[in-house]
């Protein structure tokens, strides 16, 4: 009787549009009740501050400050103008550029949403404006933010690694041949859509110039490339490499103040301290968003140690007799449908703790497992009835959320295609960790 009120309460609670971290963090505290576990309330403060005092949680905000910084001031138009020089001139070439942007965007802030964002209102009108189909331009534009998560730096990752302790510098090094593989994945999509729908694009394509359009994507390109070198080669941690990024990139944003035409140097600065309040002001509304739904975690997964729930989990498995790659394409599907109706944040606190145990119980790699999931729930953002990244494609483009959904059906069966390449051959997502010295 307990627990159907703790979940009607949810229900209700939900229904009337209450933030989902503050009916989790309630609905954990009144599990506590249901569960018969009340006595354990009393040390729950300390219990949760002590999980959330954790180092690497520092590089979660530092990362999402050097994301906004370097989303501001004419750094994504550059990355566009660079992405149009290498692959502009293939038949699509619109396309090749959308998917080359995330992959350079995905190396700075770290987020789909982010990504998709800028993405959409740099790049969508451009291409419908040449004769791209709407519904096409912005469901590839979504696919394409999954890369967000996955190529490093990624605030999910950091997420997943401060909750299930492994290292996020691996898991960082783990996501970027993953990352390349579904990116070249959406590249040969787009090829076969571009013949099939004949798309435009071509020789005909006007090009940037290419001594400036470089000169002009230098400074952007030096944050990825010193964050991820440095991390990969045990130069800095995380946590270093996101204060390094953070400083790189108000330097970057400098510079792009001072290259604007005609600019002097009083406006230069006003530019540059308006972007840098605007990315302060952003990125504290996110990390405190972030930190209550982790603050939520810490109580649920207070619980689920209380209750030794992934050890009865991984009793339930072993005595079913589902071990090693199976069990691992199980809690594939299941988080697959889940991503489908959740937040991937919320289902990585929920579920994560109780299902992956197991699935490490039974031999699958700490990393692999964690780039996988990390990958899976993105994949979610993009799925029908919920996807975060297609509401807001949608809004930006002014295509209905029910065409850009059907529109993006084909690009969701080849990511989750891709997906389960990726859980049955670990050794893509080991390489580099295992190269690094991450994992042996």
């Amino acid at each position: 009787m307990a627990w159907i009120a703790v979940i009607i309460f949810v229900a209700l609670t939900l229904g009337g549009g209450a933030a989902i971290a503050y009916v989790t963090g309630a609905a954990a505290v009144l599990s506590f009740l249901a569960a018969d576990q009340a006595r354990h309330l009393a040390i729950l403060p300390q219990r949760v501050l002590s999980q959330l005092d954790v180092f690497t949680f520092l590089a979660m905000p530092l990362f999402i400050l050097a994301g906004e910084l370097m989303s501001r001031g004419g750094i994504t138009r550059a990355l566009i103008d660079l992405a149009m020089l290498i692959v502009g001139r293939f038949r699509g070439g619109l396309g090749h550029v959308n998917v080359a942007t995330a992959i350079f965007m995905s190396a700075m802030s770290g987020s789909a949403v982010a990504d998709a964002a800028a993405t959409t209102s740099a790049l969508v009108p451009e291409m419908r404006k040449r004769g791209y189909p709407a519904e096409y331009a912005t469901a590839l534009t979504a696919a394409s933010s999954v890369l967000g998560p996955l190529i490093p730096p990624s605030i999910v990752m950091i997420f997943y690694g401060a909750l299930m302790n492994v290292s996020v510098a691996a898991l960082f090094a783990g996501g970027i041949l993953p990352g390349l593989f579904v990116a070249a994945g959406l590249f040969a999509y787009n090829a076969w859509a571009a013949r099939r729908y004949d798309l435009p694009g071509g020789r005909d394509m006007e090009m940037p110039p290419v001594a400036l359009t470089l000169y002009k994507a230098l400074p952007a390109l030096t944050v990825p490339a010193i964050m991820l070198g440095g991390i990969v080669f045990g130069v800095v941690t995380p946590t270093e490499a996101a204060a390094l990024a953070v400083v790189i990139a108000v330097l970057t944003g400098a510079v792009y103040a001072f290259m604007q035409p005609g600019a002097t140097a009083a406006q230069a600065m006003r530019d540059l301290s308006g972007h840098v309040g605007a990315a302060l002001e952003r990125a504290a509304i996110l990390t405190g968003a972030i930190f209550v739904i982790l603050f939520a975690a810490a109580i649920f997964g207070y619980l689920v140690a209380i209750q030794n729930l992934p050890q009865q989990i991984a009793a339930i498995i072993e005595a079913v007799g589902i071990s090693g790659v199976g069990y691992l394409l199980v809690i594939t599907l299941f988080f697959l449908f889940v991503g489908m109706v959740m937040d991937n944040m919320m289902a990585m606190v929920l579920l994560v703790p109780l299902l992956v145990p197991a699935a490490i119980a039974g031999g699958a790699d700490p990393v692999h497992v964690g780039v996988v999931v990390c990958l899976n729930l993105t994949i979610g953002l993009i799925s029908p009835p919920v996807g975060g990244v297609l509401m807001v494609v949608s809004a930006m483009s002014g295509v209905s959320y029910l065409r850009l959904a059907r529109a993006v059906v084909p690009l969701f069966v080849l990511l989750v295609i891709m997906l389960f390449i990726l859980v049955l051959v670990p050794e893509i997502t080991l390489y580099i960790p295992r190269q690094a010295g991450f994992v042996t």
